[in-house]
């Protein structure tokens, strides 16, 4: 089992906690990775894009000329694909589904091979406990104690912390995330996680 010190608000070593293999040390493998981020990254996307059809266009109910003897080319409406503002063909529709499915298992590996990472490259930091009165101050000075400093952070309490996700709202490149919550696009997009003992549990609850 890997060993991760436990530091305390001032940035002392104040202890240890042991990290089992089977979450923590397990082989990275980039294309486990690449498919579980790529598929959640798509079921987050809407399809903002949208054109109209030829029925859906506003106008057009009247035929612009007879079908015959005027010389120029037959057409029933003005609102056809060839007309000058008719109707879209093949366009962007907002119906469109950008959903991938991922097996549970595969999630949770992926995780656990950016956790493994994470631990590898020495960016796991586990502290004692976070700051309880919501002040960003308390944050500034926390995260400016421990490795790591200025470097974008993840943080993982257990439970949900209100007074946490308040501290933290206005500081550039933080998140707050609870550890049973945590994915592989919150692992990728931030270069060290800070978590406490109670997270590595919650973690370890999941993840086992």
């Amino acid at each position: 089992m890997a060993q991760v010190q436990i530091y305390n608000a001032a940035g002392e070593v104040v202890g240890n906690i042991e990290l089992p293999d089977a979450i923590f040390a397990v082989e990275s493998k980039p294309a486990v990775i690449h498919q579980v981020y790529v598929a959640q990254m798509a079921n987050s996307r809407e399809p903002w894009g949208h054109t109209k059809q030829r029925g859906e266009v506003r106008g057009g109910g009247k035929k612009p000329w007879k079908q015959k003897g005027t010389g120029r080319a037959r057409h029933g409406s003005i609102r056809s694909p060839i007309w000058r503002g008719g109707g879209v063909v093949f366009g962007p529709r907002n119906t469109r589904q950008y959903a991938q499915k991922v097996n549970q298992k595969t999630k949770q590996l992926a995780v656990r091979m950016c956790l493994s990472d994470k631990v590898a490259n020495n960016a796991l930091v586990v502290v004692e406990s976070f700051p309880v009165e919501g002040k960003t101050k308390a944050i500034v000075a926390l995260r400016r104690a421990l490795p790591g400093a200025g470097k974008s952070t993840l943080f993982l309490p257990a439970t949900a912390m209100p007074a946490l996700l308040r501290a933290t709202g206005n500081l550039p490149r933080v998140a707050v995330e609870r550890a049973s919550d945590v994915n592989v696009i919150g692992l990728l997009h931030h270069q060290y996680l800070l978590t406490t003992k109670d997270g590595i549990e919650a973690l370890v609850k999941r993840l086992a």
